[in-house]
């Protein structure tokens, strides 16, 4: 298991990378402004369930090469390093905008959550970040990498689906404010 100093890193590391401008939270952001609070949650949500599949699927990997070789399991920490750098810099370089998605159907609840978990789910970029993040707080001397990288994996989905539900109910209420305001 991993220790309490490395889950509070990783937990620190994890609330900034949620709250860094991206696809997910400003999708989270503009259902909500556009379509109520409760649209935003279900996507942001659907968000964090889609990362289940990106942890599955690094969690397998991962753990393969740690059984094939110890080396090959710390090339796969510094190449995913790299990445996570090469991540910052871009992230830097550009400066995300928010465009509310047109138009304000009512739609179900899971139909929300469902394209926030497709939405997730089916991005290449977070199957890339899973990755190159999770290995980074594993070691194979704390015993089971599959079994830290899962419990690492479930934390990041717990505040992800905070951080995400808090954003929804924050720009739910802006979103009723301005649709009340005379125009």
């Amino acid at each position: 298991m991993p220790s309490l100093d490395t889950l509070l890193a990783f937990l620190g590391i994890s609330v900034l990378i949620t709250l860094a401008p991206g696809p997910d939270n400003l999708m989270v952001i503009g259902h909500s402004l556009a379509r109520g609070r409760r649209a935003g949650l279900a996507f942001g949500l659907g968000c964090a369930a889609g990362c289940l599949t990106h942890i599955a699927w690094a969690t397998l990997g991962i753990a393969a090469l740690v059984r094939a070789s110890a080396g090959l399991f710390m090339a796969i920490k510094l190449a995913g390093a790299a990445y996570l750098l090469w991540l910052g810099i871009q992230a830097l370089k550009s400066g995300g905008t928010l465009a509310p998605p047109t138009g304000t159907p009512a739609r179900p609840w899971l139909h929300d959550l469902r394209r926030g978990f497709v939405a997730n789910a089916l991005n290449p970029k977070v199957a890339l970040f899973f990755l190159a993040f999770l290995p980074q707080f594993a070691s194979p001397a704390r015993g089971s990498v599959s079994l830290q990288m899962l419990v690492l994996g479930l934390v990041f989905i717990a505040q992800t689906a905070a951080i995400f539900s808090a954003m929804a109910c924050a720009a739910g209420a802006i979103g009723r404010l301005l649709a009340r305001r005379p125009r």
